[in-house]
């Protein structure tokens, strides 16, 4: 019964953050109003962490199995992806690499923030 209740806070912070999308016209993926409305309901102690943790926690195991009908349909769609190929392979990698760097400069700034506030 713990995990059937968990998954309903989870699915219900989502219907909301589908909800925002459709009354806030903002280009924003309901996914990032659903992650940020999760992270203020945690923050606030609305929603307390042993309410969503298991759960939470057995869908980030899953996560690469959610991945297989993407992959599936860019194999589908090989005839599109081959002239964009070389543009693809450059980008790909140059846009991780950068992402990488602003998530790792982002969290050191927020824990020298931190330790400086001790």
């Amino acid at each position: 019964m713990k995990y059937i209740w968990q998954m309903t806070v989870i699915l219900s912070v989502t219907c909301v953050a589908e909800l925002l999308k459709y009354f806030i016209p903002l280009p924003i993926p309901a996914s990032i109003y659903g992650l940020v409305l999760m992270f203020l309901l945690l923050v606030t102690g609305i929603v307390k962490l042993p309410q969503v943790k298991e759960t939470a926690e057995f869908l980030i195991e899953i996560m690469t199995i959610m991945f297989i009908p993407a992959t599936v349909g860019l194999m589908e769609n090989w005839d599109v992806l081959q002239p964009i190929l070389l543009p693809l392979i450059v980008i790909i990698p140059v846009t991780t690499v950068l992402v990488m760097g602003v998530t790792g400069r982002t969290a050191q700034r927020i824990l020298r923030r931190g330790e400086k506030e001790k």
